[in-house]
């Protein structure tokens, strides 16, 4: 029996040396720096990412003797998605911004203040390490009907989806002096205005011929695109777009311009400002006769909800 005894007290304590062995060896393993294999490491070749905003203002007043609207509500909305690629010396550059905007007051009614959409697909093959020679696509439009509001006059129906829609492809080099920073320029552009819209056709409305549906345009295109974080809170994002008709006044240039400035106040609350410009010769709707093209001005300022999803 004291040798049963003494065989399972042996047993015992080999196998808890054994337990203790074991245990000492897995925490060395665990202490140790693994270092990964050259050869396993994969280099994304693709960055994708979005951006979505939402501004919403209210305002009320009652027995108010400045005068005001009773009620007044603002609410814009911005999405940007883009997927970005890049291989050896291969790049392919998407990039979509929508915006959408409605205002509602007590004598005004609702109206949209915002609506657009910009699509644009830029191919790229690396001359140099800050040349491409590029290949670019742009398609811009809006999402719903438009209106003008003459003082003292019925509002005037002035665009719609696909009318006015801008088509654009574009061969040329683009340019990359510093982060952030991409020049492209054509001299070899091709542009389609289409005014897909029997009413607005009708008029001859953004340069198109009377009756006719679109309006092939051909000429020199150049394009600034910028992106700038100024202060840890603060960021930019601003393009210029300019094109010459060489078929119809080329000296007359068209000009489109965005700009974005974004103000961090917190993890997902932003404070954003944008202001765009738009200059088309063929865009005749101002002027004391409502005939002559102009400068287009839109400012929205507003503090709201800002989250950008990231794929990296």
């Amino acid at each position: 029996m004291k040798r049963i005894i003494t065989l399972l007290l042996l047993f015992v304590v080999t196998h808890a040396l054994a337990q203790d062995e074991t245990i000492k060896g897995l925490q060395s393993d665990a202490n140790k720096d693994f270092k990964k294999d050259p050869n396993d490491t994969i280099v994304k070749t693709w960055k994708t990412g979005s951006t979505i905003s939402f501004n919403l203002a209210q305002g009320s007043l009652s027995n108010w003797a400045a005068g005001g609207d009773n009620f007044s509500l603002s609410l814009n909305s911005y999405i940007n998605g883009y997927a970005f690629y890049k291989k050896e010396k291969h790049s392919w550059d998407n990039n979509l911004d929508m915006y959408y905007g409605y205002v509602k007051t007590t004598s005004l009614g609702t109206r949209k203040n915002d609506d657009r959409f910009d699509l644009t697909s830029k191919y790229g093959y690396a001359l140099s390490p800050k040349v491409n020679l590029s290949a670019l696509f742009d398609f811009r439009s809006q999402f719903s009907k438009g209106y003008n509001y003459p003082e003292n006059k019925p509002r005037e129906y002035t665009s719609n989806f696909m009318a006015p829609a801008y088509i654009m492809l574009s061969p040329g080099i683009d340019w990359h002096p510093v982060p952030n920073l991409s020049i492209f320029v054509s001299p070899l552009t091709a542009r389609w205005v289409i005014v897909n819209d029997d009413s607005l056709s009708a008029k001859g409305a953004y340069g198109v011929d009377t009756g006719k549906k679109s309006n092939f345009e051909f000429g020199a295109f150049a394009s600034i695109n910028y992106k700038a974080q100024i202060t840890k809170t603060i960021s930019y994002k601003g393009r210029l777009d300019l094109f010459s008709n060489y078929r119809h006044n080329p000296q007359n240039v068209d000009l489109y311009m965005t700009n974005m400035f974004a103000v961090k106040l917190s993890k997902i609350l932003t404070a954003t400002w944008s202001l765009d410009l738009i200059y088309d010769d063929d865009v005749k709707q101002f002027g004391p006769n409502l005939n002559s093209p102009g400068l287009q001005l839109k400012s929205l300022i507003g503090v709201g909800l800002l989250v950008k999803l990231r794929n990296y």
